[in-house]
């Protein structure tokens, strides 16, 4: 409902708020394989299969709305662990019926220490990498690596989603 008035506009996002606090969290894991996508342990699979595994589950993440972010400094095995033992477990709001929610998970983003180096040594321009080192000299800058692996451009986005895009 697209609309210039405030007070509609007020009255959207406080129907998004109530529907957003709502809705139950649940754990990723189990809503995947409610929707039939099977989730072996990582050292159940080959190489091959866990390449195939992993982007059934991203696509299987994107039809929930629910998208990945800071995935390219892993290798395909990699992500897939990080998913199945760690982010795929942790409860989350889903609104699959709702093209305006999304729900973001960047494996980089618990706010740890490691992340943060991860993203300065990956991800961050050097704009920020600057600003970084200024603000925190004393704890140093990791280099600049280009990461090894190239995902995050070919990953399902959130803004796809509300243009019925997402596959």
């Amino acid at each position: 409902m697209a609309t210039d008035d405030p007070d509609d506009l007020h009255d959207v996002f406080m129907a998004q708020v109530e529907a957003y606090e709502s809705t139950e969290p649940q754990c990723l894991f189990d809503v995947l394989q409610a929707t039939g996508i099977s989730l072996p342990p990582p050292e159940a699979l080959d190489d091959a299969a866990i390449t195939t595994k992993l982007w059934e589950v991203i696509h299987g993440l994107s039809l929930l709305g629910t998208f990945l972010h800071s995935t390219d400094h892993l290798s395909g095995r990699e992500l897939y662990a990080v998913l199945w033992r760690d982010l795929l477990r942790e409860p989350a709001v889903l609104m699959p019926e709702n093209p305006d929610f999304a729900y973001h998970l960047d494996v980089i983003g618990s706010g740890s220490e490691e992340d943060t180096l991860l993203y300065l040594k990956y991800y961050a321009d050097e704009e920020t990498r600057q600003a970084w080192l200024k603000d925190w000299p004393e704890d140093g800058l990791p280099e600049h690596e280009d990461p090894p692996y190239d995902r995050d451009r070919r990953l399902p986005q959130a803004e796809s989603r509300r243009d019925g895009l997402v596959m």
